[in-house]
């Protein structure tokens, strides 16, 4: 007998129904209470909360700098006990009482830093999803970037595997260990984060955008489903279903919710947003979130909007290359959702 070491693991996903998957007779409302309940209790975000009970922010601003165009601000806050999140907020200056806001998150290993650097000429690696900080102050936007759990700044120095540059590895499963996800967390974090834009008078905290790439990206849709107070989500290089992404193709475990694909796809938490705007934006060439996986999901997606009467608030956005950030796309796309 061949010894295939996936074979039992394919069929499994192959054969799972999942058991809150959205379906046209479900009494939406029952049903959408559902999926968020699951949601938070998969993800550990009830325990997450739980311990952040009575948790100050206690913000701190670090440093505040003059640069061409706008002034950048480095500030801190505590999102749970121990868990300090560094930021950087990037305001215009061009005279506006008030910008809406967007969050950017970099792509997975690239660090808050990132978002705030210069692009450097014919570093194709570095342009490819860098700098969005800058790119959101250059198309009229405050940018708030911050450093996501076990990345950076925040990860997990003596433990993290850099021979392999699983960065999050140890975090992602000591995580689990507490009854909780690294995912939850740096949902939270970005909760807490939005918490904190009532400090700066700039922020027109009732236009929030929150976008990234690739692990970014990943970041954003979950946050979006839980804080109602993001207005247009829009993740790029990281919508797909479930079983065509990361349940066939390699991914750092940060990306995995436990049981998740027993309860639900990817797609059916898409009731956790609608009726707010919604904008997928996929690669045509992307490898790690393969296209068909990602128009047979929006189909879901769109079924949703349908059901709650705002199917013009979910938008596909297809780019011509493969697990990468368009910048010109992408602002134009967010653009047309938000003008």
């Amino acid at each position: 007998m061949k010894v295939h070491g996936d074979l039992c693991h394919d069929l499994l996903v192959q054969k799972t129904r999942q058991k809150l998957a959205y379906r046209s007779g479900c009494d939406y409302e029952e049903w959408k209470a559902s999926v968020k309940a699951k949601f938070i209790q998969l993800t550990g975000l009830d325990q997450i909360q739980e311990n952040a009970k009575g948790c100050p922010l206690n913000i701190d601003i670090e440093e505040k700098e003059e640069k061409d165009g706008y002034t950048q601000i480095r500030f801190t806050f505590e999102s749970e006990p121990g868990a300090v999140v560094p930021c950087y907020l990037l305001i215009p200056n061009t005279g506006k009482k008030k910008y809406p806001v967007a969050i950017t998150l970099e792509r997975h290993t690239a660090f808050f830093q990132k978002s705030i650097d210069d692009l450097k000429e014919n570093d194709q690696t570095f342009a490819a999803c860098s700098a969005l900080a800058r790119q959101a102050v250059k198309n009229g936007y405050i940018a708030l970037a911050l450093e996501q759990r076990a990345l950076g700044e925040r990860s997990s120095q003596e433990k993290m595997r850099l021979d392999d540059g699983q960065l999050c590895f140890f975090t992602a499963l000591r995580a689990i260990g507490l009854g909780r996800t690294l995912v939850g967390e740096r949902v939270w974090d970005i909760t807490r984060a939005i918490d904190c834009l009532s400090v700066f008078p700039e922020c027109d905290t009732d236009k929030i955008l929150l976008t990234g790439n690739s692990g970014g990206g990943t970041t954003a849709f979950y946050a979006g489903c839980i804080d109602e107070r993001i207005k247009l989500v829009a993740p790029s290089c990281a919508f797909c279903s479930y079983k065509s992404s990361i349940m066939d193709v390699y991914h750092c475990n940060c990306n995995y919710i436990p049981r998740a694909y027993e309860y639900f796809e990817m797609h059916d938490l898409a009731c956790l947003l609608a009726p707010r705007k919604f904008l997928v934006i996929a690669g045509k060439e992307d490898k790690l979130f393969p296209i068909e996986g990602v128009k047979k999901s929006f189909e879901t997606v769109k079924a949703i909007y349908k059901r709650v009467g705002a199917e013009e608030n979910c938008r596909l956005a297809v780019t011509p290359k493969g697990h990468w950030w368009c910048e010109e796309i992408v602002w134009s796309e967010i653009g047309k959702e938000l003008s």
